[in-house]
């Protein structure tokens, strides 16, 4: 059975995200879109915020979120507890993400990766197994 996702953008991230969302349902993902849902000018850690929430609630699986460079996004969601975003450019970083870090919301900056590369992260993100072996213990730690 396929995650639960919920994305999430600011301005800057707006085209990217709705690209992403088509993408994602045509592979049967159940998606919400958490906003932004125009190209105004917008705050984003109203976003970033609503989307830790939800995941941290475990209402939903996963979270995307997307603007200028990933980062912002990422500062806002990981003050949630129980959030472990990271901000990906590359496909060997959103594997690793997943592999040792258990990653639940994945941040990239849509002025800083192309349309193909971020479906490509997305699927790798999405289709990694945490490998729970020694890098649990690390995640209590992050946690505690």
């Amino acid at each position: 059975m396929k995650p639960k996702i919920i994305l999430g953008c600011d301005h800057a991230g707006f085209d990217l995200k709705n690209i992403i969302i088509k993408y994602l349902e045509k592979k049967g993902y159940d998606i919400t879109d958490a906003g932004t849902y125009e190209e105004k000018t917008c705050d984003y850690p109203i976003i970033a915020k609503e989307v830790a929430q939800r995941v941290a609630t475990k209402e939903f699986e996963k979270g995307i979120l997307i603007c200028g460079t990933g980062i912002g996004m990422s500062i806002v969601a990981n003050k949630v507890k129980g959030i472990r975003a990271a901000v990906v450019s590359d496909t060997c970083s959103a594997k690793m993400s997943r592999l040792h870090n258990d990653s639940n919301i994945l941040c990239f900056g849509a002025r800083i990766i192309g349309t193909e590369l971020a479906k490509d992260i997305v699927d790798i993100w999405l289709n990694t197994t945490f490998l729970e072996e020694r890098h649990l213990k690390r995640l209590e730690m992050i946690e505690n």
